[in-house]
Parts: C-alpha cells; sequence; structure tokens
C-alpha cells in the first residue's frame, strides 16, 4: 500500500513523544503560577527563536545533498521539525488559556489555596508536605502536586487543624492540616 494512504501515526496531535501533558478539566481554567508561566514562555520563545531555525536550517542543507530517503540528516531533521511543532502547538494553546495567579496574594493566611505549601499528616501520623501548583508546572521529584489532584482537592479551601477525608485506591483516608504557607510578595 503506498505510504500515501497510511496514517503515521495513531497519537493524538499535541501529545509528545511518550510524554503525555495531563488533560485540563472540562470547562476548567488553566491555573499557573507567574514563574510557571514564565519558564513555559520562555521556553516557547527558545523553540520558536533559535531550536526550530537551526534545524530548518539543517533539513535545507541535507536536502541539497541528494537522496533524501538515505539522509540521515535530513530524515532525523524532518522528525525533530515535527516534534518541535507539535510542542510549539501544545504551549501556544496552554499560554492562551492560562490563567496567572500569584499565590504570595494570600501570605499569611492559614487557608489552602493555589500556590500554598501545605504540610499534612495522615491518620498514621506520617507528615508530608506539598505544593498546589499548575498543571504543567508541578514536578512531583519536588514536592508539587497540581491543583487537579486528588490530594490538593481535598486540602483547596481547608484551614490550619480541620480534618479532611482523602479518597485513595486503598480507602478513605484521615488527613490533618498542620501548616500552610504562603511565598512572600516581591
Amino acid at each position: 500500500m503506498s505510504k500515501a494512504f497510511t496514517r503515521e501515526s495513531d497519537r493524538d496531535e499535541d501529545e509528545d513523544d511518550g510524554v503525555a501533558m495531563p488533560p485540563l478539566p472540562a470547562g476548567g481554567k488553566n491555573y499557573i503560577t507567574p514563574q510557571g508561566y514564565a519558564r513555559l514562555r520562555a521556553e516557547l520563545l527558545t523553540l520558536i527563536d533559535d531550536e526550530r531555525p537551526k534545524v530548518v536550517e539543517t533539513v535545507h542543507w541535507a536536502a541539497k545533498n541528494g537522496d533524501r530517503s538515505e539522509n540521515g540528516d535530513y530524515l532525523y531533521g524532518k522528525k525533530r521539525l515535527r516534534e518541535i511543532d507539535r510542542r510549539i502547538r501544545f504551549l501556544t494553546k496552554r499560554l492562551e488559556i492560562a490563567e496567572v495567579t500569584d499565590p504570595s496574594v494570600h501570605h499569611g493566611g492559614d487557608q489552602v489555596f493555589f500556590g500554598a505549601t501545605v504540610t499534612y499528616a495522615d491518620d498514621e501520623g506520617e507528615e508530608r508536605t506539598i505544593t498546589i501548583k499548575g498543571i504543567d508546572e508541578a514536578d512531583n521529584q519536588q514536592g508539587e502536586v497540581s491543583w487537579i489532584s486528588p490530594i490538593a482537592r481535598t486540602l483547596l479551601r481547608a484551614r490550619v487543624g480541620d480534618v479532611l477525608q482523602l479518597p485513595t485506591p486503598a480507602g478513605v483516608r484521615e488527613i490533618e492540616v498542620l501548616e500552610v504557607a504562603y511565598p512572600a510578595p516581591e
């Protein structure tokens, strides 16, 4: 069968190779901190201004070298160009709907809102500290969770001293909010 009639991929256009970004809640907003917004915008500008032009130049050079079917620079360059374009589309869409929310406006408060760093204890007495961030900026390795995660949704609007019911795959667990902190205003 001719290659023209086959699909290159069954994946979604906005999905990166093997790393799918979490979907936004239907009709929801894409809350993000000012630092997270700046980081995504910087990535977008780097892709547009630096990386993409270099790859285009390489592909253009490789295309002039003759047989494209066996030209590794050309084939890899075209593939990389598709990846860059896909990431640019993704970042552009996410930044367009981003709702930049500065958590420092709640500095000194004891209620949990977006951007809070919360220390809580579970029913076994184990303490954990998490920071509630945007979907596109949360890093589990740094103790950051997305505002749509079950723990964040349970904690939102709670106050220090509140005992909450956290649904988990192993059943419902009780957690107690011990401390709430926000970054200082700049």
